[in-house]
């Protein structure tokens, strides 16, 4: 059956474009959450008022994203603390949500995780050049500076005990 989407529709399309999906997936799942309206003659009209539609939105998103963006990009270097053993070896990896809760404390706005491109997993200290994907034309370049928690005098006395054995 073919249908035009009235909402961006996750793993199936954007608003606006017509898809051919299962007779049973429109009449059960889309149709009755008005996700979607039936293609057909009449149906046309519709499918062009609801490209105007889109494309406001698209302007008004584009506008919200480039504010977004300067705020980011105001950012420049941030820290990541995380906490290390010997030889400066860290516990795990930082990992883009990491990334993203630094962020959003620092400049107050929530950002996606999944936005967040890290060309490698971070495994050690030092400086990393990511990339926060915010839309197909905005890509905003950010280094994350790894460093040692504070803490890690505590961690390092800790660790230089050795248990003793006692047989």
């Amino acid at each position: 059956m073919k249908v035009i989407l009235k909402q961006d529709i996750p793993k199936l399309g954007d608003a606006g474009e017509v898809k051919n999906v299962a007779d049973g997936y429109a009449r059960n799942y889309l149709i009755p959450k008005k996700l979607v309206i039936p293609f057909n003659e009449s149906s046309k009209k519709a499918l062009e008022h609801q490209k105007r539609l889109i494309e406001i939105k698209k302007q008004k998103r584009k506008k919200i994203v480039q504010e977004i963006a300067k705020s980011y990009e105001s950012l420049g270097t941030i820290e990541v603390a995380v906490r290390v053993g010997a030889k400066n070896k860290l516990f795990g990896s930082v990992t883009n949500a990491m990334i993203a809760k630094i962020i959003e404390e620092k400049t107050g706005k929530p950002i996606d995780r999944r936005k967040i491109q890290l060309n490698e997993p971070i495994k050690q200290l030092g400086e990393y050049k990511i990339k926060i994907h915010l839309s197909e034309e905005v890509t905003i370049p950010l280094v994350v500076k790894v460093v040692p928690h504070p803490d890690r005098k505590i961690e390092e006395t800790t660790e230089n005990t050795q248990p003793t054995e006692n047989h």
